[in-house]
């Protein structure tokens, strides 16, 4: 059956771009004003320490030209993410990428100048009445002064930078286009080639014998290039090493964290929690062997549902009834803005020939917070829809209750909000249903996403930290070295009733995490802090509390936003308290399987 077109779509299902411009022509008109006013803001380079007026008038100039273009890039970058064959988007897509060149070009003065103004006549700047309304904006950009070069030698950095990216160019071609991981037999009896995407389908599968082949046909592609990818993780390692030592870092890891104004005591503090509770993670991989009835239990067989696959066909208008009662917590003033994001058409709801695959919340400052979707009738997507509706409803919050050098929020903060959502509809589901089967498939779910997130990139952050510990130390890292690592690194997470497959040692040859310089760690604080808050608005009606936290965009430093919605991620409480959510519902799921 063919694929529908977008133009035989329900126009309720599709969203909303006319309230960003009315038509493709208003863009292309705010796309030539604005390309013919970058100039403007050149007249501002070398003259910022001329004085507070003149200083104040280049900001907003900055900011001006930013938002302006903001606002081009979603018209443009949505309406070819509707339809990707559409010719004529891709050609604005396309424009607004030089576009945004141009505009990066053009504003790149502004910080480094900034830093190089003597610090007292900045200072007395700052007390100008209307530079007060920035000074977290200029606090922030400020921090950054002790790590910033001479002007020359920045200019020597940037120019390398495609050098010194190079190795992770090299890995992304070799894991996306270059590597083969042969043929296998699916369910079905056919043989198909195996990519990253049936991988994940067949460890799921409910034969053995599926995941083994699946499991074993990857690793023997990966292992075979095992030196390889250890020369391209090397490299960005040295690389990052390297950045960090000539910016004045004590580590890369400081240097990483830092760029969002966060301690290293947060990442340590995870690391710690995570490992003084693996017990946890012991018993539910234990729990799994036992229900599989499985001999031997091994690494292809941590991803397989617990619960046979349960019926729970939902409906997208059923969707928006049991968002809208699963986040009622939040209070109605939370819910009317879930409501304007269904009736005012902020969300691109089903699937059509050439859109864009998967999901997301974007948007930007002067816009709708929109949301494109591929609906399917199940219980994931649901889950789906409250995650970007958790992006959305944070982005709508912060836009509306900050300046716009404030209505941003920095990626440690992001996925909180999402999160929290999904924990809600846990609690909602959980309590909706008398059936067993459908409990126990629920559970099952969450204890899995708790695994992945948090457990799992707790064990990826602990081997990036090894990694450029060892770097640093003048250690080599060659694939014996980092495999033997992490072997008992992921023997130490999954503990005894796991066999310790020789090819799981060399999973880091496949994580295009490591080359993100210390990234995953916040996937696993905003998990845990997530589960805690959502426990709070339940238990204690901490939703007000919350909101502040949705409300504050990057007015504070991300911290101190938590530690007002309730949560201190220096200290070690919030992981306690997720941990504890986690044991609970694994009580529950081991209850319901003895039945």
């Amino acid at each position: 059956m063919a694929q529908i077109t977008r133009e035989e779509l329900p126009e309720e299902l599709t969203w909303d771009l006319s309230t960003v411009f009315e038509s493709d022509e208003a863009y292309r008109a705010a796309f030539d004003k604005l390309q013919d006013e970058l100039p403007k803001l050149a007249e501002f380079q070398g003259h910022l320490a001329d004085s507070a007026d003149i200083l104040l008038a280049g900001l907003q100039e900055d900011l001006r030209i930013e938002r302006a273009f903001e606002k081009l890039f979603v018209y443009a970058h949505q309406k070819f993410d509707q339809d990707t064959a559409n010719a004529t988007y891709a050609g604005m897509n396309a424009q607004v990428q030089d576009l945004l060149a141009q505009v990066s070009a053009v504003t790149a003065f502004f910080q480094p100048e900034v830093l190089a103004m003597d610090e007292k006549t900045l200072s007395e700047y700052l007390q100008n009445p209307e530079l007060q309304a920035y000074k977290h904006f200029f606090d922030v950009l400020l921090s950054e002064k002790a790590h910033t070069l001479p002007a020359e030698q920045e200019a020597l950095l940037a120019g390398a930078s495609t050098v010194m990216s190079s190795a992770e160019q090299t890995f992304s071609v070799l894991d996306n286009a270059d590597i083969d991981f042969g043929d296998v037999m699916t369910e079905d009896g056919d043989i198909q080639e195996l990519t990253n995407g049936l991988y994940a389908i067949m460890l799921r599968s409910k034969n053995p014998a599926q995941r083994q082949e699946a499991f074993q046909s990857l690793y023997d592609a990966y292992m075979q290039l095992q030196n390889t990818f250890a020369s391209t993780l090397s490299a960005t390692v040295k690389k990052h090493n390297f950045l960090a030592k000539v910016r004045h870092y004590q580590s890369a890891q400081e240097a990483a964290v830092s760029s969002n104004q966060i301690p290293v005591a947060v990442y340590r503090t995870l690391e710690e929690k995570v490992d003084a509770n693996l017990d946890l993670l012991h018993r539910y991989v234990a729990l799994r062997k036992q229900v599989l009835k499985a001999e031997e239990l091994h690494n292809y067989d941590l991803y397989v549902s617990l619960v046979d696959d349960v019926d729970f066909p939902v409906t997208y208008e059923k969707a928006q009834e049991i968002a809208l009662a699963a986040l009622a917590p939040l209070g109605e003033d939370y819910l009317a803005i879930v409501k304007k994001a269904f009736s005012e058409r902020w969300i691109d709801v089903v699937e059509n020939k050439g859109k864009r695959s998967g999901a997301y919340s974007g948007g930007a400052y002067d816009t709708n917070p929109y949301i494109l979707l591929n609906w399917q009738d199940t219980l994931d997507n649901v889950y789906t829809l409250v995650h970007e509706m958790g992006h959305t409803v944070h982005s709508y919050l912060t836009r509306h209750n900050q300046p716009y050098h404030y209505g941003d929020y920095p990626i440690f903060l992001a996925e909180i909000a999402s999160t929290t959502n999904e924990s809600l509809l846990t609690d909602y589901l959980l309590k909706q249903t008398d059936d067993d089967k459908v409990k126990a498939f629920i559970l099952n779910q969450y204890l899995d996403g708790f695994k992945g997130t948090v457990f799992r990139q707790t064990q990826f952050a602990e081997f990036e930290a090894w990694i450029h510990e060892q770097d640093a130390a003048g250690q080599p890292l060659t694939a014996e070295v980092m495999a033997d690592f992490y072997g008992n690194l992921n023997q130490k997470f999954y503990g005894p009733d796991v066999i310790a497959d020789p090819e799981i040692a060399f999973e880091w040859t496949r994580i295009p995490h490591f080359y993100y310089n210390f990234y995953v760690y916040q996937y696993a604080t905003g998990e845990a802090a997530a589960t805690t808050l959502a426990q709070g608005i339940l238990e204690r009606g901490q939703a007000e509390s919350y909101k502040d936290y949705l409300k504050a965009g990057s007015s504070e430093n991300p911290l101190d936003v938590m530690r007002k919605a309730g949560v201190d991620m220096e200290e070690g409480d919030y992981l306690d308290s997720a941990f504890k959510v986690f044991e609970s519902r694994l009580d529950q799921l081991e209850e319901l399987l003895k039945k």
